[in-house]
């Protein structure tokens, strides 16, 4: 697949995938503002959430790396820096099962049970014209964003 500027070039497949804002169960901070719906590649009933780019301002890793059980992905816990709850995982070494599976690229994996999801809308000349989709984001065509609960 072709590199992007930003890393792998997103999948045809999800493109058209709605941004979302995640924002922390526990506390209400933001943790991520690139949010996307996902499934775990090795559990297909365990809904997701992901992100293309390292949320370093709003999470950090802790504890220790371990691997999971359904495959055999290296991955270390996220937590929120503002409360300190772990609120997903991120992928340290994907294994070469779920490289191969069809995916979004994406590393940075928030629980569905830890965060409040928000649509993100794209706006143009202040009105809200539709939601904020993520090939839009790799074509810095949006100008700015609204967020509703």
């Amino acid at each position: 697949m072709p590199r992007s500027r930003k890393g792998l070039a997103l999948h045809p497949t999800f493109k058209n995938k709605q941004v979302l804002r995640l924002d922390c169960r526990y506390c209400g901070n933001c943790v991520c503002t690139r949010g996307m719906r996902a499934i775990l590649l090795a559990d297909v009933g365990v809904e997701l959430y992901s992100t293309d780019l390292p949320p370093t301002e709003s999470v950090d890793h802790v504890a220790v790396m371990y691997n999971t059980e359904k495959c055999h992905c290296t991955i270390k816990d996220i937590a929120c820096l503002k409360c300190g709850n772990i609120v997903g995982y991120s992928v340290i070494s994907p294994c070469k099962l779920c490289l191969q599976s069809c995916n979004n690229g994406h590393f940075y994996m928030f629980h569905s049970w830890a965060v409040d999801v928000s649509d993100r809308f794209n706006t143009l000349g202040g009105l809200l014209t539709q939601y904020l989709l993520h090939y839009l984001l790799a074509l810095n065509t949006c100008k700015c964003v609204a967020y509703i609960d």
